[in-house]
């Protein structure tokens, strides 16, 4: 099986290609930056399965275009796509400025737009196929005003994977994960004082792994009849 990740060789994306690695998947992991990051990652990788690192931004119609050429290049097919490439810029509203927000929307939204779009196609061509976005559930309620920007474009996201599942059917599953808080380096320098309240709200008191996120992509990969679904991985928030 070949898979593709967008953003697969930081975080959550690469906690993701280790576990697909070691299911002997051929990989093909995209980055922006970081070139010698991506190249440590590859190695790593390479202990266990095939891979291919692109630098692309998937924002950008061009180079989803190439990302899909080379990986037909390399592996003669594409089994699954997985959306995770995602930023934030979390400030107060005075603040924000367009070009911020058109940056969050052209990576957590637009990216996943053209990559479903062309690979999703090519799937849908073959009558086999899985989309899988990394969502979060600020796109469905637990809005921060300092991510105002973040939340619309995860929001865009849950809709974008229910529309592709209804564009896509009946020979593509597309479904989503809406994760909750997860330990990364995006959260890693994050107010000790709002960190502790967030902890409070969250059931399980602790962030999620991102290696826990893997394994629910990882059971989505493997499983053939759930479709259109966004599926919540946020350790269960309190009601009060």
């Amino acid at each position: 099986m070949t898979i593709v990740i967008t953003g697969g060789t930081k975080g959550i994306g690469k906690a993701i290609a280790l576990i697909l690695a070691k299911s002997k998947h051929n990989l093909v992991l995209t980055y922006v930056n970081d070139d010698t990051n991506a190249l440590q990652t590859k190695e790593e990788l390479e202990k266990y399965t095939n891979v291919l690192v692109l630098k692309s931004d998937v924002s950008k119609e061009e180079e989803v275009i190439k990302l899909l050429d080379n990986t037909i290049s390399k592996f003669n097919s594409i089994d699954v796509l997985i959306n995770n490439a995602g930023i934030a810029i979390d400030t107060i509203l005075e603040d924000k400025t367009v070009d911020n927000f058109k940056k969050i929307l052209d990576v957590n939204l637009i990216g996943p737009f053209l990559t479903s779009k062309y690979i999703g196609e090519y799937m849908f061509k073959n009558k086999k196929g899985k989309i899988i976005n990394i969502s979060s559930t600020n796109g469905i309620d637990t809005y921060y005003k300092e991510s105002l920007d973040y939340d619309a474009s995860k929001a865009g996201l849950n809709s974008l994977t229910h529309n592709f599942a209804n564009i896509y059917a009946p020979y593509i599953t597309v479904n989503a994960i809406a994760c909750g808080w997860v330990d990364t380096d995006m959260n890693k320098d994050m107010d000790i004082e709002f960190k502790n309240k967030q902890l409070n709200k969250i059931l399980l008191n602790r962030f999620a792994d991102p290696e826990e996120i893997a394994n629910v992509v990882n059971y989505l990969i493997n499983d053939t009849y759930i479709n259109n679904t966004i599926i919540r991985v946020d350790g269960g928030v309190k009601n009060d």
